[in-house]
């Protein structure tokens, strides 16, 4: 085998790569003797099949075989010998004519293309100063949470005959909604429950049946809003003619022994001890993300090299669909959209380039430090992610089985989050004191928040995800409730401000 370099432009390679044509005789010659006491033909015996017969039955197909095998085998072999780290999977294009390669008159000729991943020097870590966010554990926190966990226990009485609703209240209902008179797919139920004040129900429709009393038709009179999930509905104006069937109030919860049972604990100072805990888990959850994301704006500050541009377009082209697909998720396009679509896309290539830039220092923190994912780690996740749907493990270990592809995406978080702790056990780390509002503070809810994000990975795995929006409940049976249908936001950075152009 015969290597020569033909490029080496900046981090763009390729390799020209002659393979003499009697080590592809060699091959196949070595491949039809095996197929000699293998192969059954009619008219002889077993293991007789002369291999002058064999290459005239099969010679071309075994040597598409060998031929495949050899580019395989050898560009990787020059890839190893010239100490070259691909960024992707190199492309290959044969030279010449292929059947004569077939045939034994030609060698085998191609050439390999493609970009490496740049050499750069790590920062000191050692160097490295963060600041740790931290709360403290407050005893009106521990009864705040209490609180929220009896009232979703809360039963509800029905009022007195006559009664009228009031915030607050469970009622149930009939419903039908209409746009000019006609009534509207979604837009009906019968023993609906709506507590008076929930925002379950689309702006101006609950507050309309505070007064109402059980037997009462009232009018409602609402408007859906602009971005309304379902288009047909949209912005549109509506009336629901509501059928009031019961007006129950709710019955106090009293925080004593008999709540705590019913989670489970012999008393209630049991159960504040175990919000205590899991009070605390969230805060540390919350300040390892702040930790986290400084670290990471670090390492991009302290980091600048070139970037394998078809990893960046890889990167780019991931997230401006993502966001495109939100854009059409309410309805509207780039052109809608304040910011020019050039600007907006140079602010997405930031991000990208961003991404990359950190999932490469990531991924040599690393390999300089033996930093991997260990099979038992792997398989924690994976039963982890198994608890997450019940009756439906099997299926769901066979699916990772088959698919290399989703376990890579389980081990990148692993991965990230071992080498986000070996660097924070280098850097100098100091611990802040903030409130627990300041704590819980999403790190991109600032004007510059498009341009951060809050996963990244190693580029054998995941280059990121920008911190995604909370996601939305599932949509409700009827229109009458919020559209809440929704997915993840793509990256963090939000669509600049949206602005239907003048007609």
């Amino acid at each position: 085998m015969q290597v020569t370099v033909t490029n080496a432009d900046g981090l763009k390679r390729e390799l020209k790569i002659q393979v003499p044509a009697q080590d592809l005789e060699a091959k196949l010659g070595a491949k039809l003797d095996e197929m000699k006491g293998q192969v059954r033909l009619k008219g002889f015996r077993p293991g007789k099949v002369p291999v002058s017969h064999l290459r005239k039955t099969f010679g071309k197909q075994v040597m598409g075989e060998v031929i495949q095998e050899t580019v395989g085998e050898t560009s990787q072999k020059a890839i190893e010998d010239e100490s070259l780290r691909p960024a992707f999977q190199p492309s290959i294009d044969l030279e010449g004519e292929i059947q004569d390669v077939i045939d034994g008159k030609a060698d085998l000729t191609y050439k390999m293309s493609f970009e490496v991943i740049p050499a750069f020097e790590l920062a000191d870590f050692s160097k490295m100063s963060l600041e740790r966010l931290t709360a403290e554990v407050k005893d009106e926190d521990v009864e705040e949470s209490l609180k929220r966990l009896a009232e979703n226990q809360k039963n509800f009485e029905p009022r007195e005959e006559g009664a009228k609703a009031e915030e607050g209240d469970l009622l149930t209902l009939d419903f039908v909604g209409k746009i000019g008179g006609e009534a509207f797919e979604g837009g009906s139920a019968e023993d609906a429950n709506l507590e008076i004040g929930s925002g379950r129900f689309i702006p101006g429709f609950e507050e309309q049946l505070i007064g109402a009393k059980a037997g009462d038709d009232v009018e409602v009179k609402v408007t859906f809003p602009e971005e309304y999930g379902a288009e047909h509905l949209a912005g549109k104006d509506a009336v629901f003619e509501v059928k009031v069937k019961e007006v129950k109030a709710p019955a106090e919860v009293k925080l004593d022994d008999e709540l705590a049972k019913r989670f489970g604990f012999d008393s209630l100072e049991k159960l504040r001890e175990a919000l205590a805990e899991q009070i605390k888990g969230e805060y540390a959850r919350m300040s390892r993300m702040h930790l986290k994301r400084a670290m990471l704006d670090k390492l991009d500050e302290l980091h600048d090299f070139e970037l394998p541009p078809s990893m960046v377009e890889q990167e780019f082209n991931q997230i401006w669909h993502q966001f495109e697909h939100e854009l059409q998720h309410q309805n509207k396009t780039v052109a809608d959209l304040d910011e020019p679509e050039e600007e907006v896309r140079g602010e997405y290539r930031k991000i990208a380039e961003r991404r990359v830039r950190l999932g490469l220092v990531l991924a040599e923190v690393g390999e300089k430090n033996s930093i991997s994912v260990t099979e038992q780690e792997l398989n924690q996740a994976l039963a982890e992610r198994a608890r997450q749907f019940p009756g439906q493990e099997r299926q769901l270990y066979q699916y990772f089985q088959q698919n290399p592809q989703a376990v890579q995406e389980l081990r990148a978080p692993i991965f990230e989050d071992k080498v986000v702790d070996f660097i924070a056990e280098l850097a100098e780390v100091s611990d802040k004191v903030v409130s627990r509002d300041e704590l819980f503070t999403d790190p991109d809810a600032d004007e510059h928040e498009h341009h951060h994000h809050d996963h990244d990975h190693d580029h054998d795995h995941d280059h990121g995800e920008e911190k995604p929006a909370k996601k939305k409940a599932a949509p409700k049976k009827t229109a009458a409730k919020k559209d809440e249908e929704g997915e993840k936001k793509p990256a963090a950075k939000k669509a600049p401000a949206k602005k239907k152009k003048e007609d």
